[in-house]
């Protein structure tokens, strides 16, 4: 295990992004005990796969997948997470009332020293911070999908958290050979506030006919060297996601934020991106497992 790994990480959500998150403290030396409510073996699977991927591109040797896989324990219950937690992820669906419910259960299961952060990429993170009695070693700690290979995480402070806490996590995710951005609390942070403009803009103009959305991507991609276009980006996230984010922006921050009618139309038909296999793009659903 290096320096800059915690010792014991807990993640409450076995979805996408925890199970990513496991994964990457796994792979870097972390005892990992996931707590999914949910279909735990689906939760297990998906970070084996995961695991079975970075082999398969030379980035685990030998038989170190199995290795780490060994460091991953589920549960199905907070309660039964680790009270010597070094570092706690909440990584559950973007809901505050259900993100204040389980910080609240998680504060009453972990130990005092335990940092604790959310991977919201939208919510107030003090907000957040208020379901606990001592919000100074909270924190967001904002993942990108997919989580293995994303090289950033946002680290955003509300106007309440420690800069130790600041320090430690800024050191894991370095640890995790990631860059760590540290952002104030305001709506939507930087990435989301930044991502879900430009996203929603390539929507309207998908909508008012002024390109089909591979030209667009293109467009982004090769005209400002964007790694993937608005669109393919919003297919990535979820439309679902980015509809969601949309509807908390523009309540803080006026209606520039609003969701297009495209993508209120697409979630409704259940057209929610590369995890349905169709959203602006068609995706392999092999790719969705």
């Amino acid at each position: 295990m290096t320096q800059h790994a915690p010792a014991i990480v807990a993640v409450v959500g076995g979805g996408c992004m925890g199970a990513g998150i496991a994964q990457v403290f796994a792979t870097l030396g972390s005892i990992v005990t996931v707590a999914e409510a949910g279909d735990r073996a689906a939760a297990h699977a998906r970070i084996a796969n995961g695991l079975d991927a970075a082999a398969a591109k030379g980035k685990l040797p030998g038989t170190m997948a199995e290795e780490v896989l060994d460091r991953v324990r589920m549960v199905g219950d907070i309660a039964d997470l680790p009270a010597d937690a070094t570092l706690l992820v909440e990584a559950v669906p973007e809901d505050i009332a259900l993100k204040l419910d389980v910080l609240a259960s998680v504060e009453q299961t972990v130990g005092q020293d335990t940092v604790i952060a959310s991977n919201t990429s939208s919510l107030p993170i003090g907000e957040l911070g208020a379901a606990l009695a001592d919000p100074a070693r909270f924190l967001g700690m904002h993942f990108f999908n997919p989580v293995p290979v994303s090289r950033l995480v946002e680290i955003v402070r509300s106007a309440v958290t420690g800069e130790a806490t600041v320090t430690a996590v800024r050191n894991w995710v370095a640890g995790l050979g990631k860059e760590g951005i540290v952002v104030n609390d305001f709506p939507g942070f930087a990435t989301s506030r930044l991502g879900v403009a430009l996203g929603l803009e390539a929507i309207r103009m998908l909508e008012d006919g002024v390109a089909d959305a591979e030209a667009i991507d293109r467009a982004m991609e090769l005209g400002y060297r964007h790694a993937m276009g608005p669109l393919r980006s919003t297919d990535l996230v979820g439309l679902d996601v980015r509809l969601a984010i949309a509807e908390h922006l523009a309540t803080d921050l006026g209606s520039r934020f609003e969701p297009p009618q495209l993508l209120r139309e697409k979630v409704a038909r259940g057209e929610l991106g590369r995890k349905t296999g169709r959203g602006f793009h068609t995706w392999d659903t092999k790719e969705t497992r």
